[in-house]
């Protein structure tokens, strides 16, 4: 086993050595001295209008010769890196087949652009769900663990962060011909923020409480106020984390395959030891850089633990993780409720903090304990859906339930939810002293929103006979939700045993929704092209339905599709398909589209805009998420 394994570690030396070229790979693990000792180097200036964003790649290291032929065909240097052999530049359109022809350069990438991974608003319970509760009630918060957080930032000033923040970096200009200021990293967006309290908010009795709240974050700014940026920049920031001995790196972000920023993971991971998580994507098949083997992808589950209706798949997810109605910090100082795989990739994150943090060594130690862990929720073994399984911390860092003293609640449900504009709902959960041994279940109640002190929440009775005397009980509440404004509340629900001993609680979140006959919303929005000549054809058509899945005719769509820095605006009525289809005519290159209102006579909209990208190529070819 070990002969087959040495023989598979020098095929994947060799492969990386003739992708990134020979002479900067040896210089990365120490076989020959560097010629060129310079280091990321943003240049100033930034790229007038009419210049192309390319990564270059060289056969060596990049330095002064090289940095000057790109500056002779009139192009602009962004950075020039150490950690892959490759200058990224803007450069006029005219001299980048001169480039592809110089045989010192081995390709000309162009600059592609990634993008935050979330998709609505809802409410949070993710951290109790995997465990990481009683990781800390045991002593264990990830402290002295570093996390590099590649997003939009962190808020600087937030009171639920700003203990565990310790520095940041900016990557990104603004506006876009300025040099970034480096220390310009304070979230302008909120997505990076959300995930820098999923991962580390204080334990501090306020606002919530991350995976790993000892942890140390530090803010790799590299999408801006849109949630949009660049692979050159995510480079640049990678290469920072691997100078600056982080740890773990979290990228809740993606976009498409990208040689340069396969080797940067790649390089990070198995040379410099550093735990790479990222986002599966929201839709389709699994994105990069979560697609890279370097990389663990990480899908999204909800309360039910059944995958996200939006969550990415395929044979590269390796984990799973809470994803859906995840309440977390914001920018501004706020506090917030998003879904998406974003969300899922930080609980991971977290975990792997806590398990470098409770001894376990080597990335391949780390990533195996997480794996081996990990709750199995699919088909038996790893899957499609959710990889090996839902992520567990208590697990992970060997702290089981039994050593909660107290009861253990699961089974969490209300019903009906959505209520669909019930009076009522039913909640129940299955409460459980039998695997700890203490004693009957001498009590159960249940919180709204809030955990309040153990014995203030309401009660809760025995379903089964009426009375608890048995160390398992089903329990169960009526709650009156008639006066409840329409929106999303977590129901928490715990026990406490005869000996006195109350365990943690578990939620379910409620919707409380009007009927659902008078609510629509946006069910997809797909793109398709064509190329007709000279000419391509992008096609953005959106489809609305109302909540029992009937189609909307006469629906009026309101949208806006952008490509940089140039903006489209459409509006049309659906068909009795519930469709609208828009066109433009238009230019290969990275597109979003944001539908921003949808009217009707007779129904409401149910307010969820729905952000949508691709990627549009020159020969009409579509990449979509």
């Amino acid at each position: 086993m070990k002969v087959k394994l040495i023989i598979i570690s020098i095929i994947l030396l060799l492969v990386i050595v003739f992708a990134c070229g020979c002479i900067p790979f040896m210089e990365k693990i120490g076989l020959i001295n560097p010629t060129n000792e310079e280091q990321l180097s943003p240049e100033k200036g930034g790229p007038p209008d009419g210049l192309v964003k390319v990564l270059i790649g060289f056969k060596e290291k990049p330095g002064a010769a090289q940095q000057t032929m790109v500056r002779g065909l009139g192009g602009k240097i962004k950075y020039t890196y150490n950690i892959i052999p490759a200058i990224a530049a803007s450069v006029p359109e005219v001299a980048i087949e001169a480039l592809k022809k110089n045989p010192n350069i081995t390709n000309v990438e162009l600059d592609s652009m990634v993008f935050a991974l979330d998709t609505e608003l809802d409410n949070s319970w993710g951290v109790k769900r995997i465990g990481a509760g009683i990781v800390h009630e045991s002593g264990k918060n990830g402290e002295g663990i570093k996390i590099a957080i590649i997003d939009t930032g962190i808020d600087k000033d937030h009171p639920d962060l700003n203990d565990n923040l310790v520095n940041g970096v900016n990557f990104v200009s603004k506006p876009s011909w300025r040099t970034p200021d480096p220390n310009e990293w304070d979230d302008d967006n909120g997505h990076g923020t959300h995930v820098a309290g999923i991962i580390a908010a204080e334990d501090n009795n306020t606002g919530v409480v991350g995976v790993a709240p000892g942890a140390a974050l530090y803010a790799l700014k590299v999408l801006d106020r849109t949630g949009s940026g660049y692979v050159s920049d995510v480079v640049a920031a990678i290469q920072w984390a691997t100078e600056n001995d982080i740890q773990v790196i979290n990228m809740s972000l993606g976009g498409a395959y990208d040689i340069w920023l396969d080797a940067a993971c790649w390089l990070a991971y198995y040379y410099d030891g550093l735990i790479l998580v990222a986002a599966a994507g929201n839709g389709g098949s699994v994105i990069y850089p979560a697609a890279y083997d370097s990389v663990i992808a990480v899908s999204a589950t909800n309360s039910a633990d059944e995958l996200a209706w939006f969550s990415s798949t395929g044979p590269e997810v390796e984990l799973a993780a809470p994803g859906v109605d995840i309440y977390s910090t914001y920018k501004d100082g706020g506090y917030a409720t998003y879904s998406g795989t974003s969300m899922a990739s930080p609980h991971v994150a977290g975990v792997a903090a806590l398990v470098i943090a409770s001894g376990t060594t080597g990335v391949s130690g780390v990533r195996e304990k997480l794996q081996t862990t990990a709750e199995d929720l699919g088909a038996e073994g790893r899957d499609s859906q959710f990889g090996y399984g839902l992520v567990d911390a208590a697990e992970a860092v060997g702290i089981t339930s039994a050593d909660n003293l107290g009861p253990v609640t699961s089974g969490v449900v209300a019903d009906p939810n959505p209520t669909n504009d019930a009076a009522s709902v039913t909640l129940t959960a299955d409460v459980s002293d039998a695997t700890t041994g203490n004693s009957n279940i001498a009590v159960a109640e249940y919180f709204v929103d809030t955990v309040e002190a153990d014995g203030v929440g309401t009660s809760m009775n025995a379903s089964d006979d009426g009375a608890f005397n048995s160390p398992t009980e089903v329990v169960t509440a009526s709650i009156d939700v008639s006066g409840w404004a329409v929106g999303q509340y977590t129901l928490y629900v715990h026990g406490m045993d005869t000996a006195g001993n109350w365990g943690a609680t578990e939620s379910v979140v409620l919707n409380i929704t009007e009927e659902s006959s008078n609510i629509m919303y946006v069910e997809s929005i797909t793109f398709s092209a064509k190329k007709a000549g000279k000419n391509l054809f992008l096609y953005t058509t959106v489809d609305v339905s109302l909540k029992d899945n009937g189609a909307v005719d006469g629906a009026r769509v309101t949208m806006t599709l952008t490509n940089g820095t140039s903006s489209w605006n459409f509006s049309g009525d659906t068909g009795l398909d519930g469709t609208v289809k828009f066109t433009l005519k238009a230019q290969a290159g990275n597109y979003t589209t944001k539908v921003t209102d949808v009217s009707h006579t007779e129904y409401d909209w149910d307010g969820g805009v729905i952000t949508k990208y691709c990627i549009l190529d020159e020969n009409g070819g579509i990449t979509q998420w």
